[in-house]
């Protein structure tokens, strides 16, 4: 019981001069590890000859049927982040990542059974479902708590928060494969067996989050602080409940931001792997041709500009603005989008890393900068909450992004009869598009009524008037 009360949000309250930048570790520790399904697509390929070992043999799974986990977990991400965002508010971030600890690790465990015994719904269990509620509720947790520490710079904050999310991936890719080397043998791949082992790891790490983060005290503000006079119409002094949000066209523009600036993204992280070593195969590069290991580091140098995207973009929209932030994702990024099928026909592999490499930091950035957005929005009173609801956009871009690329590759090859190398180009032309559609969206994006606002008197009504100050 001691231990189950210490998770209790009150526990959880700093006292007067607690430093909020001891907060930002906490929020790294959880999203670090959560961050491990970017570089899932290591385990794709693997995972095609569990059966056969060292090549896929009948009964082996096929890669759009294995394409099915990343999606599930990042559906199942938003949608218990949507479910559970109120929860958390009330519960405190504490209690939320140990559950998240719990659902993580135990989605590894149960992912790994799967693969010993070649069943695939446990794999989808584990890792999807499981594995996805601990994504969700780790994702949230220190996104809203850091917003709540950093009123004078949301972006900064978001963004601290959330490379740790895109940075996962540089972690877990050499990892996952060092682990599945070291415990490959000539009846095992060493899938089962990495699982197990990362679950473990994961559960540790994600501890040292959960007994470190704190909340600050209500009415908290930092150390001579003073609420800027802001004349900026697109950053309101007012707050919306989440109940309210969603009925606002605002929450649905910028769920249409959201979904086209993921699904334009997500696809090519859950192939990355696949992908470039298909598009420069020694069939179309010769002796240049990438091979696994360097895909892997393909994997990692995404997820390092992902990661780093989310501080430098989020960092700048304090600056310009979240509406110009993301004008420039949608623009920039649909133009790279319409000439990556010529970079990739050049048959240097360069030019065509470091037009994803720019892609992914804007898709990493659209993530940490969203819930500055939806704090200028709608205040910060339920802003996890309402960042938990919107992050329902995810769940549905993990579907759409992903099979876009995994069945439109497989058409394209098995109906249609192109090389592996030149499978992609259709699909590129399509993510463009749907890069213009989400800028005409934001560009519809305009401050919240005031009809929709709390009155002050609602939005304090559960506050003690106790003002504190702490280190900045």
């Amino acid at each position: 019981m001691g231990f189950l009360s210490f998770l209790d949000r009150e526990k959880s309250i700093a006292k007067p001069g607690y430093s909020r930048w001891l907060v930002p570790p906490a929020a790294l520790a959880i999203h670090l590890c959560i961050g491990q399904i970017y570089a899932y697509s290591v385990f794709n390929e693997p995972m095609t000859r569990i059966v056969g070992i060292d090549a896929p043999a009948d009964g082996d799974w096929q890669l759009t049927t294995l394409g099915w986990i990343f999606s599930i977990a990042l559906f199942t991400l938003g949608a218990s982040a949507a479910l559970f965002g109120k929860w958390l508010e009330k519960a405190g971030p504490r209690k939320a990542m140990f559950v998240a600890a719990l659902c993580f690790a135990g989605g590894f465990l149960i992912a790994s059974f799967g693969v010993s015994i070649h069943n695939i719904w446990l794999v989808y269990l584990g890792h999807g479902v499981l594995g996805g509620i601990g994504l969700g509720l780790g994702y949230i947790s220190p996104v809203s708590t850091l917003i709540k520490w950093f009123p004078d710079r949301p972006g900064l904050a978001t963004g601290m928060a959330i490379m740790g999310f895109g940075g996962g991936a540089m972690v877990a890719s050499p990892l996952s494969v060092s682990l599945m080397d070291f415990f490959a043998s000539s009846t095992s791949t060493g899938v089962a067996e990495t699982f197990l082992t990362m679950g473990l790891i994961y559960f540790v790490f994600m501890m040292f989050g959960v007994f470190m983060v704190r909340v600050p005290a209500k009415d908290w503000k930092p150390e001579n602080y003073t609420p800027p006079a802001s004349t900026n119409k697109m950053i309101t002094k007012n707050n919306v409940e989440a109940d309210v949000a969603i009925k606002t066209p605002q929450f649905y523009f910028l769920f249409v931001v959201l979904m086209l600036n993921v699904t334009a993204g997500i696809g090519v992280l859950g192939q990355a792997s696949v992908m470039i070593q298909e598009l420069f195969s020694a069939d179309s590069v010769g002796d240049k041709a990438i091979g696994a290991a360097a895909a892997a580091g393909f994997v990692g140098l995404l997820s390092l500009f992902n990661m780093g995207g989310r501080f430098f973009w989020s960092s700048i929209s304090d600056k310009i603005g979240r509406k110009n932030t993301y004008s420039i994702f949608f623009l920039l990024g649909a133009v790279l989008y319409f000439v990556i099928p010529s970079l990739g026909n050049l048959g240097s592999a360069v030019p065509f890393i470091i037009a994803f490499c720019i892609i992914i930091s804007m898709y990493g950035g659209g993530f940490a900068t969203i819930p500055a957005y939806l704090r200028d929005m709608f205040g910060t009173f339920e802003v996890g909450a309402i960042h938990g609801r919107l992050l329902l956009a995810w769940s549905l871009a993990a579907v759409f992004g992903p099979s876009l690329i995994n069945y439109l590759r497989a058409y394209q090859i098995e109906t249609v009869g192109l090389p592996a190398a030149q499978a992609y180009s259709f699909t590129m032309y399509i993510m463009a598009g749907l890069l213009v559609i989400g800028m005409i969206a934001n560009l519809l994006v305009k401050p919240v009524d005031a009809k929709y606002h709390m009155k002050e008197k609602d939005a304090t009504a559960s506050s003690t008037p106790k003002l504190q100050t702490a280190k900045s």
